[in-house]
């Protein structure tokens, strides 16, 4: 399943914003990704026509599975990163920058390495 970088920067968004509890909205999102209102809107109105999302009367925004799947899996990449270019001595900043870009273009299989070299080696994930 191959989405755009762009939905899976929103999908993980959706799923960090939904664990700090209450209802997910649009300006939320916006404010997270610092983007715009009108740009939310046309990547939500997109997502939830590919059946990544579900968006209620009131707006409020919720991940469908195959849209937890992918938010799932971006965040995990964007947590074993960062935190292991912190463990390397990158600022916060720049890993958590640079791990986000990385989480979109590594091979599984060098994912995969990844992570299993961090967890061996004391690095947790969230």
């Amino acid at each position: 399943m191959k989405i755009r970088e762009s939905a899976e920067d929103y999908l993980e968004a959706i799923l960090i914003l939904s664990k700090k509890g209450g209802g997910v909205r649009s300006v939320d999102i916006a404010t997270m990704l610092e983007v715009s209102k009108p740009s939310v809107s046309h990547a939500m109105k997109l997502l939830r026509e590919d059946g990544y999302i579900a968006m209620d009367r009131y707006g409020t925004v919720t991940l469908l599975e195959k849209g937890t799947e992918i938010a799932g899996r971006i965040y995990e990449r964007h947590t074993v990163l960062t935190g292991l270019l912190e463990k390397l001595g990158v600022s916060p900043e720049v890993a958590r920058a640079d791990a986000c870009k990385m989480e979109h273009a590594i091979s599984q299989e060098s994912f995969d390495k990844i992570k299993e070299h961090f967890l061996k080696n004391g690095g947790e994930i969230d």
